[in-house]
Parts: structure tokens; sequence; C-alpha cells
């Protein structure tokens, strides 16, 4: 009898599972059809992936190999491996579904249970690491404990904790009266504030530094192209969380946010909407790194007002949507950096892969999107051990149905996801 592909695939996977769940210290070895090199661009036929402890300890392709007996192997026919992707700008403790002013009927600690469903779901879209840049009451730092404890299933989660805004801008608390009193308390106001803000989330397990430059869509009485914290304030957040060894990311929308935060030394520009030539060129000169959400438009606008999203936020939100996708479009062409960042949160989690096929439709080729997912992402981070297949680094792989390099939508239907070398995710027959 011959067996479909993925029964075979189903049937391999039982088979080793038993094995594996035994032996998490132990070596094991993945092969499966192609693997994507993804610093060459180059696809290596038959591969085989030794793993000890989680880490890759070894990479070979036929005609090489490991002795066929050496140690437990889990094998994957008819699948592409890649590394495990890497998301750099969501929101796990954030869903579309309460928009608005209908969060308003829930808890705070509401929140922190969403981000364990949330977590799962983007675990099983193939993303093995995220960037959570900015969450209520540090609930990405509770969940990035859990997740490496175990005891929550999920990404590997570089927290911020609370995003650093000015008063009344967006990260604050806007949309209230006064006699409300609704305010962050990680305001930044001036350098010396700005440095304290970085010190106190530090302090509580922010390992990144999240801060609003500009503007934004979902906030009350701002615009994505106002500036809202000044050259000397994001310098001074920069210099100190750089002194601590955290890097930097700045919301910026708008031309003169997003040209400050580069000019501050920020490292990551997040949404660079409206970035222009001379924000481009800066980006170029200083090597700092755009992450551009152009995806969740495409769910906003379809889903938003039935989520409860002010008409406010969906006017800010069509006014800036093709703006972005061009502007994504012409930094690309002039070789900015990029890297691979949704805003998930925005749209349900778990659709993070979808943003692919936008970034091809909009200049990339197939492989500069996955590489912004995996390779980029990971020197963005300055991190060595995930975004890449290789000796040394966390083994945080995916494995699809197809060739990734030529369809990118592949990358929406992930098989297999495998986080430290166990398998944490299989499609059923």
């Amino acid at each position: 009898m011959t067996l479909s592909k993925p029964r075979r695939l189903a049937l391999a996977l039982a088979v080793a599972s038993a094995t594996f769940a035994n032996a998490m210290a132990a070596d094991v070895i993945y092969t499966a059809d192609k693997l994507l090199d993804v610093r060459s661009g180059k696809m290596l036929n038959k591969p085989q992936v030794l793993v000890r402890d989680g880490r890759i300890v070894a990479v070979k392709q036929a005609p090489e190999s490991f002795p066929a007996d050496a140690v437990p192997r889990i094998d994957l026919p008819g699948m592409t491996l890649l590394p495990g992707l890497i998301d750099m700008h969501v929101h796990l403790d954030s869903d579309p579904l309460y928009s608005g002013y209908t969060g308003l009927e829930y808890s705070d600690r509401f929140w922190s249970m969403l981000t364990v469903p949330h977590a799962a779901r983007t675990l099983d879209a193939g993303f093995t690491t995220v960037r959570n840049v900015g969450s209520g009451d540090f609930n990405d730092v509770g969940l990035s404990e859990a997740t490496r404890e175990g005891k929550v299933r999920g990404p590997r989660v570089i927290p911020a904790g609370p995003a650093l805004g000015a008063t009344g801008g967006h990260c604050d608390i806007t949309g209230f009266p006064a006699s409300m009193a609704q305010k962050s308390p990680y305001n930044i106001d001036s350098p010396d504030e700005a440095r304290k803000r970085v010190r106190e989330v530090r302090k509580y397990g922010a390992q990144v530094i999240k801060l609003c430059a500009t503007g934004g869509v979902f906030s009350h009485n701002t615009e994505p192209g106002q500036q809202q914290m000044t050259l000397a304030e994001m310098t001074a957040a920069v210099d100190e969380a750089h002194q601590w060894g955290l890097q930097v990311a700045a919301h910026a929308h708008g031309t003169s946010g997003i040209k400050a935060a580069i000019l501050a030394g920020v490292n990551t520009i997040e949404h660079a909407s409206l970035i222009d030539d001379e924000g481009i060129a800066l980006a170029k000169k200083h090597g700092a790194w755009l992450s551009m959400d152009i995806y969740n438009t495409d769910y906003t606008q379809s889903e938003g007002k039935k989520n409860g999203v002010l008409e406010d936020n969906l006017r800010k939100d069509r006014d800036i949507a093709e703006l972005q996708r061009q502007n994504f479009r012409r930094a690309n062409k002039a070789g900015v950096k990029m890297v691979f960042g949704t805003d998930a949160g925005i749209y349900p989690h778990g659709d993070n892969a979808k943003q692919f096929a936008v970034m091809v439709r909009y200049g990339m080729t197939p492989l500069q999107a996955i590489q912004a997912a995996t390779l980029n992402a990971s020197e963005a981070l300055a991190s060595k051990d995930v975004g890449v297949i290789e000796a040394g680094r966390y083994a945080d792989m995916i494995a699809v149905a197809g060739d990734p390099t030529s369809d990118v939508t592949v990358l929406e239907h992930v098989a297999v996801v495998i986080k430290g070398g166990e398998v944490v995710k299989q499609v059923k027959p």
C-alpha cells in the first residue's frame, strides 16, 4: 500500500515522537526533502540537521549524511525546512475584537489571560520568536517568563513592557475627560524623564525599549504625522538603553519623527509610513532597520467598524495605508535594511504570515521577504541564537510543503513547528 504524502509525514512524526519525548537531552536528526539556507538563498537537497539539547550541532546535505543508526530521526518527507519565523512587532495582550471603547467592559487581568491563546496561535503559525513592543501591566514580561519555563505554549518573547510616550500622545492613555485623570505612568516629557523611564521598565523586565516618537492611527487626539517626542528626549532614552545593553524600537509614522528617531540612534523604526527620500537616506547612512506593517490595513478596513474601531481611527488608517505600502516599495528598492513586523493584535494573532504576500506584491522577492523574518530579524535583534539553521543556534525550525521562494503563500500553511528541537505542532492526516 502506498501512503499519501500527508500520511507519510504523520506516520514519520508519530514513530519518532515517543523516542523524542523520552530523550529531550539526547541527539536527534531531522531530515526533509529540502532546506532553505537563508544566508545564500540556496536550497539544500536532502538535508539532515543534528540537534542536541535544543541547539543545532551540524547540518549536512546529500551525498553527505550522518550514519543511518547514529541517533533517533524525525523524517519530514516532502517538506522544506526553514528557520523558525520572527515577527518583530506584535502585541500579544491585544485583541482586535475589542476595539475603541469596548475593551472597558473587561477587567485589567482579562488582557493578561488573552496572551496565552494568542501566544499559542502565533507559535502554531510558525513564529518561534516575537518581539512584543508594548503591553499593559508588563503582561509580555510575564508571558516571556511563562513560555521560557514551559508553562505556556508560545514563541520566545522579547518583551518591552509599557511603551514610552509623551503626555497626550500616542502611547499615553487618551480619549478620557480630565475628571477621570487617566494617564500612562511611563510618559516622557524631558531628557531626564527619558532616562528614568528606561531604567524603570528595564528594572521590571523589559528586554527592548519602545518609544512613541509620533502620533498614531489607533489613538485619540493624535495624527500619525505629528512628532510628539523631541530629538533630545529620544537621544537620552537611546543612550540610556544602549548603556544597559538594550535596543530601542520607535513607533514613528511621521516624516520628522522618523528622521529624529534615526538621528537619536534608534535601532528599528516601526511603521515608517510617511518616510521620505531624506529619511530613506538617513536610514541607510545610520543602519537603522525599518519594520513596516503593510498587511494589517486589509483587516482593519474590512472588520474594524464591527469590532468597535472609531471612525476617526479608520479615517487615519485609510489615509496612510497606500502611502505606507508605496514607501515600503521605495525603501526596499533603495536598499534600506528591512525586518518583518506586522503589529499583530491590530489583526488576529496567528495570521502573521499573511504579510509575506503583501511584501512581495510591493516589491520584495519571496526570498527577501523570508530573510526579513529570519536572517535580518536576527541581526536586528543582535542575536546569534535564532533566525538561521546553522550550528550553535536554537533548533527553531518550520516545515512547509512546497517551495516558499517560488510561492511565499505556502508560509501561511506551516505543517510542522519545531522549537528548541521539540516538535510543538504537526499537521494531522
